[in-house]
């Protein structure tokens, strides 16, 4: 009886439905914030510089997250081609995560080290120059557009609001370390940093 007065009731139904996900939802979630593995960072882990953290900005500005992800799932075909699948103690400095889904492009969470400077650039200005079947688009402004460094250490006082442990020194230092370098002298910076911190490649 009990069971009908629910189903002919779509609103007493809609809040049913709505409490019992609630309460498997945080059972789900609240466990991870108590977790050392899910808060605390991996060994090595550092804050993005200044550069890199200008880097990581114009990634997001031109979009590469819509093609790239940068989260390796623990599957042997994944494993195999990206290397050592991510660890959530990797992002605990990241704001927002840029993990994604789409994988347009490979996937860049061990991408760091694994190219030269050299190759980042020409594989920036021209993808097909260096992997003939690229789909990936041009971004030749990168080299001619330079930083002046007004925003970066406003970026970082607001990081380490979030907890990212900038020091005061850090963050004084930032718009010099920027100023004049250019937008793919940072991009470059930031690639190359990602997924460095995990050890087992």
């Amino acid at each position: 009886m009990s069971h009908e007065i629910v189903e002919k009731n779509v609103g007493l139904m809609a809040l049913i439905i709505v409490i019992v996900i609630s309460f498997g939802g945080l059972a789900e979630i609240v466990p991870l914030y108590f977790m050392d593995d899910t808060t605390q960072p991996v060994e090595g882990l550092k804050p993005y510089s200044a550069l890199q953290l200008e880097g990581r900005d114009i990634y997001i500005r031109e979009s590469c997250n819509a093609c790239h992800s940068q989260m390796i799932r623990p599957f042997r075909a994944e494993t195999e081609r990206y290397g050592h699948y991510s660890v959530a103690g990797e992002f605990v400095y990241d704001h927002p995560f840029l993990w994604g889904s789409k994988r347009t492009g490979p996937d860049l969470a061990r991408v760091g080290g694994r190219y030269s400077d050299d190759w980042h650039v020409a594989h920036l200005m021209n993808p097909r120059d260096v992997v003939p079947e690229s789909n990936m688009p041009m971004f030749p402004w990168l080299a001619e557009n330079k930083l002046d460094g007004v925003n970066t250490a406003a970026k970082m006082k607001a990081l380490q609001a979030l907890g990212v442990p900038y020091s005061d020194e850090e963050i004084a230092k930032a718009a010099a370390e920027v100023k004049d370098k250019t937008e793919m002298q940072a991009l470059v910076a930031y690639l190359q940093n990602l997924g460095t911190a995990v050890s087992i490649r």
